[in-house]
């Protein structure tokens, strides 16, 4: 697999050929929203560029 690239907070991008490969830690707890009822899993924390593919992902993945 191609090289992995940490793109935020927990979550790692990987291109192979056509096919964009990302990985996140389920068991990451990061910050609590400012409201109180998510916590942060991974995020990108707005829109990251994917280097070398032009593409741009936003990403944000939470628990209750």
């Amino acid at each position: 697999m191609a090289e992995q690239v940490l793109i935020g907070e927990n979550v790692k991008a990987s291109v192979e050929g056509n096919t964009l490969h990302l990985e996140i830690d389920l068991s990451h707890r990061g910050q609590r929203s400012a409201s109180g009822k998510t916590v942060r899993v991974a995020s990108t924390c707005g829109n990251m560029g994917i280097p070398g593919t032009g593409v741009t992902l936003g990403l944000n993945a939470y628990t209750k």
